[in-house]
């Protein structure tokens, strides 16, 4: 990713997850959660300082299937509200990798795993091209919308077929444009141009 978009996005999402109730370029927040698919119940059993700075797009920890035990990445994991919810899907024998680029995210997901008594869940900062995981590490992988935010995608998709097993599996999700953008929006100050 060239270093004006990567910062922009670390600095926007940092923005996030320092000031969540400002504005910013994308949803944050319960509303926007709960809008998704994620019910008040299940965001009630999560502390107000991950859900509060929600910024995925769609509710895949709820949806994905993830058999008790696995191994969970969590690539893009922001203040970590889907590392938790797998967490405690996968049980106490499971363990979820929740990976992001921003320290101050990554910061909100320890901070809220310890709250929650999570303890099945690691957090750590990296790039999503250069994962800090063993090859064939992983059962199921997560992706809440982060490809049209890093134009580096086949090394991103490189580095899910490295870490991820033979027989698991990854769920992503994305928002897609239904059209180009026009001329006018096309610039590198759009991250989806």
């Amino acid at each position: 990713m060239t270093l004006s978009i990567r910062d922009s996005v670390r600095d926007a999402y940092s923005s996030a997850a320092a000031r969540p109730s400002a504005s910013h370029p994308f949803p944050v927040g319960r509303a926007f959660a709960e809008s998704i698919g994620y019910s008040a119940g299940v965001l009630q059993d999560f502390p107000d300082d991950c859900v509060d700075r929600f910024a995925g797009v769609s509710n895949i920890s709820l949806t994905a299937e993830m058999p008790m035990g696995a191994a969970v990445l969590d690539l893009g994991c922001g203040a970590g509200l889907d590392s938790m919810i797998a967490g405690r899907r996968i049980g106490a024998k499971g363990r979820v990798a929740g990976v992001d680029f921003s320290a101050a995210m990554l910061e909100r997901a320890r901070r809220g795993a310890l709250q929650a008594r999570i303890q099945n869940v690691v957090f750590c900062r990296a790039d999503a091209e250069r994962l800090p995981l063993r090859d064939a590490s992983i059962d199921v992988a997560l992706v809440n919308g982060i490809f049209n935010l890093n134009p580096a995608r086949s090394c991103i998709f490189h580095e899910l077929a490295r870490v991820v097993r033979d027989e698991g599996t990854v769920y992503s999700a994305e928002l897609i444009l239904s059209a180009p953008l026009p001329p006018a929006e096309q610039n590198a100050a759009n991250w989806f141009a």
